[in-house]
């Protein structure tokens, strides 16, 4: 398990991300995951079924990045966000998929945050292991 490198999917809005998180990706951040970014007008417009989706398609871990609670562009979109996600981390456990897969982070242009949330998702995510679902 040494070599693994966990596919990890991460879900960002425009609005909040830091400034170029491609970058920031391929140049501060270990060597030690696969990471594929899909970026989101708001937190609050990502389906439930994206996520899941995501982890249908192989997805390790996946972390959905958004303003935090009141900073908004769109008013209430982060608090949409942040109710799906609790509800889609009650339900993972049903679908064979352990909570600690999904992970929400506020965040707004705070790119040491963003780099160190990740790093440590990352982590959990590798150990944990490759997702093995029924």
């Amino acid at each position: 398990m040494n070599d693994f490198k966990p596919n990890i999917v991460i879900f960002h809005c425009n609005f909040c991300a830091p400034i170029g998180a491609e970058r920031l990706l391929a140049s501060k951040l270990k060597d030690n995951f696969r990471p594929r970014i899909i970026k989101t007008n708001c937190a609050g417009r990502i389906d439930p079924t994206f996520i899941l989706d995501a982890f249908a398609k192989g997805a390790d871990g996946v972390m959905v990045v958004g303003d935090h609670p009141g900073d908004c562009h769109f008013v209430s979109g982060n608090y949409k966000a942040r109710r799906n996600i609790m509800l889609l981390k009650n339900m993972l456990p049903q679908l064979g998929i352990e909570p600690h897969r999904l992970r929400a982070e506020w965040i707004t242009s705070e790119a040491p945050k963003f780099l160190s949330s990740l790093n440590e998702f990352v982590d959990e995510v590798t150990s944990l292991g490759p997702l093995k679902v029924n």
